[in-house]
Parts: structure tokens; sequence; C-alpha cells
């Protein structure tokens, strides 16, 4: 299904524009998420985990905790450890312990996992890439901007 575009729906302001071509990346974004969880016998929440996990070791300042991870997903102690069991079994991730402080778990996305993921995701890093490529350098900049932005807001409307 072709989503209206911000130009052809009103112009670039349009809101309702804007919100049906984010829902429509969700819902894309979403399918295939879903489906790699299903073949890999995880839940949602699993995959979400996963994320969390992968995008914190970008960030080698925070890296993920089982209490990260329960502040991000908004999960119970609970589910945290039964989310990370089975991540654990299945081989995605493995627990650390700090060698600083015993008592705090660091969480590493094993690189056999990883690559198992990247394979599987290789359609949407194509897409991406194809995508990518029709924009110029200052357009992108522009959209990595208004992503980022759209992110903070995001993240601050959760925390009101």
């Amino acid at each position: 299904m072709q989503s209206p575009s911000p130009d052809a729906a009103g112009g670039p302001s349009d809101l309702f524009a804007y919100a049906v071509l984010l829902r429509t990346l969700n819902r894309e974004l979403n399918r295939s998420t879903l489906d790699f969880a299903h073949r890999s016998g995880l839940h949602a929440t699993d995959i979400h985990a996963l994320s969390v996990i992968m995008d914190s070791a970008a960030d080698s300042d925070e890296p993920a905790t089982p209490t990260r991870l329960k502040e991000e997903l908004r999960l119970t102690s609970g589910a945290v450890t039964a989310c990370l069991d089975r991540l654990e079994r299945s081989g995605h991730i493995s627990r650390v312990r700090d060698s600083a402080d015993r008592r705090v778990v660091h969480l590493v996305y094993n690189s056999e996992a990883r690559e198992l993921a990247r394979e599987y995701f290789s359609p949407l890093a194509r897409a991406t890439e194809t995508a990518r490529g029709r924009f110029t350098p200052a357009e992108l900049a522009t959209i990595a901007s208004f992503l980022r932005t759209l992110n903070t807001e995001l993240a601050a409307a959760h925390e009101v």
C-alpha cells in the first residue's frame, strides 16, 4: 500500500501525512521484527531487549544491564529475568559480571547471534541503503536530525 507523502497530502507540514508515514514504517519494521522473533522462538519483548543490548554496545558509556532493560522496557524484575533467561538459553546473549563490582551484570549480544540477525535483516539493510542512495548528504543529515529530534520528543513525552 502506498502511503500519502507529506507533499501529496497537503504540504510538508501536514501532521496527519507524517503520522500515516510513521505508522506505515512502524508496521513494516514490526512485521520484520516479529517474524524474526517467531522464527527464533523468542517473544517480541526479547527482540526489544536485544535492540537495547545492541544499542548499548554502541554506547560504551552505558553498557546494558538488567536494570537498564527494566527501565527502558518498563518491565518488572521478574519479566526481565525471564526475558534474559530466554535470550541466554537461545544463545543470543551472555551475562558477564563486572570485574570491578561482581554485583553488576553486563549483557553481551553474542557475535554468532548478531551474525544471525544481520543475515536475517539484510533485506532491511539493503532497502535502507537503496533509500539513502536517493538523497543527498545534506538531505540525509536533515532526515537524521528529524529522526533524532522525534525520538527525543517521544522519550520526553513518556517521562511526563
